[in-house]
């Protein structure tokens, strides 16, 4: 279960260097899950090298600026969302002018 947070200064949190001109600011996690919430900040130029596929959840909403996924050769702008199932392949990107999103990172539940 994830530790209750009342509203507070997210500037108090580091940004953890993920890659090259990629950075991550975990704002809450689930330990017994893996479940979390995160900013992440991509400078401009930086990339995601690779296509990622993961067995989790996504949701992702672009707070500023804009991504590229070069697989689709198409550029998402502030203000855009995207919902992944668990292993929905997506990337590689690069954020020519930087980017900022916020992320939800979840586990299916098992049915009983």
């Amino acid at each position: 279960m994830r530790e209750n947070k009342e509203f507070f200064d997210t500037s108090t949190l580091e940004w953890r260097k993920v890659t090259e001109k990629v950075y991550e600011k975990i704002l809450s996690k689930d330990e017994e899950t893996g479940s979390y919430t995160r900013l992440l900040r991509i400078e401009p130029g930086g990339k995601i090298e690779q296509a990622q596929e993961h067995p989790f959840y996504e949701e992702v909403y672009i707070i500023k600026g804009s991504l590229t996924d070069l697989s689709l050769n198409k550029t998402f702008m502030e203000g855009m969302y995207a919902f992944r199932n668990p292993g929905m392949r997506h990337g590689p990107y690069v954020s020519e002018s930087g980017c900022l999103t916020i992320e939800f990172r979840y586990y299916p539940q098992r049915k009983s």
